[in-house]
């Protein structure tokens, strides 16, 4: 991973908004597309490497940042890399989005490019991804990684990704999905004045339990007892529109207008949602001092072409 990523000022953005923007960019982890996931990767595969791992499942949507650059990552080692994915895993009490997913092409050529195996699975709740890919793992004798690389050694990328800013900021916004990088971010500046809000992508709202057990594994590696609890989280589900997998109306006109002020690429699934956020929360005034909004990457999705 190239790094630190770039930290700069938003000034057009922050002119037509009127707060004190800036952009930490992590679409510009330079490994596979770019990315947050790279991260996470930079200690889960020394974990695979030490585990001897011949074989690695993974699973996540046909369209997951974190199954492209965990591809490229087992090709450069020489791991079998196995997707389990679904077009569109959804969360059961609230239902699958009516929105069209993404459609082909995207993350899933970077993926197939890199030589994953690819093994797509009819629709179904994230439960059902897991089980999916547990049961394909056990087949292989592979080991099996969380959706997102969702687990304390992926979280503590982020601890050490908050070690990088040399400024303070008041609030930091990102989008929130598998849970590292605000479980990272939280846990490393807990206790300080910055505001840590994780804008959801998916519609569940108990994901702050997930945070602290995330948190939790943070403090059984360190042996610091932060002891974070699900209401620790600022977590914020106004922007999930449809639902996860699916663009959204805000999200997307956000998209369109960071492109066309700053020349900067937001994804249709996570990062629009996330800006939408910030265009919503400056214009009602709630943004006070400096805001830094986290860019976790994922542009190769805005080449996904529409589902048909």
């Amino acid at each position: 991973m190239a790094g630190p990523t770039p930290l700069h000022r938003l000034d057009r953005a922050a002119h037509e908004l009127g707060i004190d923007l800036w952009c930490k960019r992590d679409d510009l982890t330079g490994f596979a597309g770019g990315g947050n996931k790279a991260r996470k990767l930079e200690f889960i595969l020394p974990w695979l490497i030490d585990q001897g791992a011949q074989r690695v499942v993974c699973s996540g949507s046909l369209q997951s940042n974190f199954v492209r650059q965990m591809a490229a990552a087992c090709a450069i080692q020489g791991i079998e890399c196995h997707a389990v994915v679904m077009e569109l895993p959804y969360d059961a009490p609230a239902g699958k989005p009516a929105a069209p997913p993404l459609g082909r092409g995207g993350n899933e050529t970077l993926t197939r490019l890199f030589g994953a195996h690819i093994h797509l699975i009819p629709d179904g709740d994230w439960e059902d991804l897991e089980a999916a890919a547990e049961a394909k793992a056990d087949e292989l004798g592979a080991v099996v990684i969380p959706v997102g690389g969702s687990m304390p050694l992926g979280a503590w990328g982020f601890v050490l990704a908050a070690q990088e800013l040399d400024q303070s900021f008041d609030q930091i916004i990102f989008a929130s999905s598998s849970g590292s990088t605000h479980a990272g971010l939280a846990w490393e500046l807990s206790g300080t004045a910055t505001r840590i809000i994780g804008i959801a992508c998916d519609p569940e709202p108990d994901f702050p339990h997930h945070l602290a057990g995330l948190c939790a594994g943070l403090d059984e590696m360190t042996g610091q007892a932060k002891r974070l609890r699900s209401e620790d989280f600022d977590y914020r589900l106004d922007w999930v529109g449809p639902g996860y997998g699916v663009a959204s109306e805000a999200g997307q006109s956000a998209c369109e207008w960071l492109a066309r002020k700053e020349g900067i690429l937001l994804d249709p699934v996570y990062t629009s949602r996330a800006f939408a956020a910030v265009i919503d929360l400056a214009k009602a005034g709630e943004l006070p001092g400096r805001t830094l909004f986290w860019h976790t990457g994922g542009w190769p999705a805005l080449l996904a072409s529409p589902a048909r």
